[in-house]
């Protein structure tokens, strides 16, 4: 029963390691993007990078602990995602709405997946109490990205 249970944990942290992972990779490409007008936003998705590698180490952490191994990969929608991000590119240019939106519904999907991770009923309450503080975290980050891009307007 507990190797049920830490083989299902296990799953669960991996697809959020998955899901930061494709937030590191989403906010590099937002960083290569951006032109000079719009270079004030480059410390704030730098912070939301090693945010997102701060938050993968916890979770690779209890997947460890648990005798698992840590993705290294990206989701498949996560991929999916950055290829519509590049298609987005060529046609709407790089102003800064459509950036902020692109990364805006980058943190959508994660905060989505963190919802479903703690809803997730054979996690241990130890695991759904530090990914309710890691979805805390994100969902700041989010609301500033939210910010900026309603700025933008």
């Amino acid at each position: 029963m507990e190797t049920i249970n830490a083989t299902a944990t296990n799953e669960v942290l991996n697809d959020l390691i998955a899901i930061n992972n494709d937030r590191i990779v989403g906010y590099e490409k937002a960083l290569k993007e951006l032109t000079a007008e719009n270079a004030d936003l480059k410390p704030i998705f730098s912070e939301m990078i090693a945010e997102s590698h701060q938050l993968r180490n916890a979770l690779g952490s209890e997947v460890q602990a648990n005798g698992g191994t840590m993705e290294a990969g990206t989701t498949a929608s996560g991929k999916i995602y950055r290829a519509w991000m590049d298609v987005k590119a060529v046609f709407t240019g790089h102003d800064r709405h459509t950036i902020l939106s692109n990364c805006e519904a980058g943190e959508d999907a994660a905060q989505r997946a963190y919802k479903d991770a703690i809803d997730h009923e054979h996690l241990p309450a130890f695991i759904k109490e530090l990914l309710t503080l890691q979805k805390a975290e994100l969902r700041a980050s989010h609301d500033k990205i939210k910010g900026l891009r309603d700025q933008a307007k």
